[in-house]
């Protein structure tokens, strides 16, 4: 081997150890680059993460819409105005309240205080913002909703007074469940409302053997406090008419009672006018 010869063999060599050199230490911080990004997605993963706890995340709100309140026919049901001037009963979705207007039971403890509520949060011709469920009606046709006030859902505002309990769980209604459920939960514990009553807010409804007067309600009137069974039947004829009839009205007994009311003005003050017979 001559001295050229050799001397390219040497630099050749020289050149070949340098670039392995490089080419290690380029794919050391490209493992670096690699593992660095990947414990910084873990990192965001750990903080999207949210371990079970007693207050559960909370769902972002849906869709909503806005509607002009018609009046309020009791803590858990609503008429609204569209947009489109079309009228709808909405039933609030995932609460159940004591009943006040029901045509085949008593004034349950609690009832008048939780239409009351109702009434105070959503007073006739304020407007709401309605979410509504998924299906959207039940089987009376009535619309199934979330109502906002404020950026406040009504359904958990009931609950959280312990004017309400948590029914009616029917999939796929069930987006809030578990915020719902926890709110109950925490009223229960602090027993307001119809939890200060023993077994009377039940799974399977409220106990009707409670008396009005046990829960010491506040009506609006001396003489709603003695009407334990309203006996003006509202009803709305084929013309749209709302009309009520006394016990003693000609149509009475053959009248179909969509709502039932303890007074006159009670049932005036609801739109509702006298038949003539």
């Amino acid at each position: 081997m001559n001295g050229n010869s050799f001397f390219q063999t040497c630099l050749h060599a020289i050149l070949m150890s340098a670039f392995c050199i490089f080419f290690l230490t380029g794919c050391q911080e490209t493992l670096d680059s690699l593992e660095d990004g990947s414990k910084q997605e873990i990192s965001k993963s750990n903080e999207d993460f949210h371990p079970h706890t007693d207050s559960p995340v909370k769902e972002e709100k849906g869709k909503t819409f806005p509607a002009k309140i018609v009046r309020v026919v009791d803590g858990d049901t609503v008429k609204i105005k569209l947009a489109n001037g079309n009228e709808e009963t909405v039933r609030l979705l995932l609460i159940d309240t004591p009943e006040t207007v029901h045509p085949s039971k008593p004034v349950q403890p609690f009832g008048p205080e939780a239409s009351k509520f109702t009434k105070n949060l959503m007073p006739a011709g304020s407007t709401v913002e309605v979410e509504t469920g998924i299906g959207e009606r039940d089987k009376y046709g009535r619309l199934l909703a979330y109502f906002y006030v404020d950026g406040k859902m009504v359904n958990k505002l009931l609950l959280e007074k312990g004017l309400a309990r948590v029914a009616y769980v029917y999939a796929p209604n069930t987006k809030y469940l578990d915020e719902l459920q926890s709110i109950q939960k925490q009223a229960q514990k602090e027993r307001i409302g119809i939890w200060s009553l023993e077994d009377y807010a039940t799974s399977k409804g409220f106990d009707d053997s409670k008396t009005i007067e046990t829960s010491k309600p506040k009506p609006e009137t001396a003489e709603a406090l003695t009407c334990t069974k309203p006996e003006i039947k509202g009803n709305i004829n084929s013309k749209g008419d709302k009309l009520y009839h006394i016990p003693s009205g000609q149509f009475y007994d053959i009248t179909k009672a969509e709502e039932m009311f303890c007074t006159e003005q009670e049932a005036q003050d609801a739109g509702f006018r006298k038949s003539q017979r």
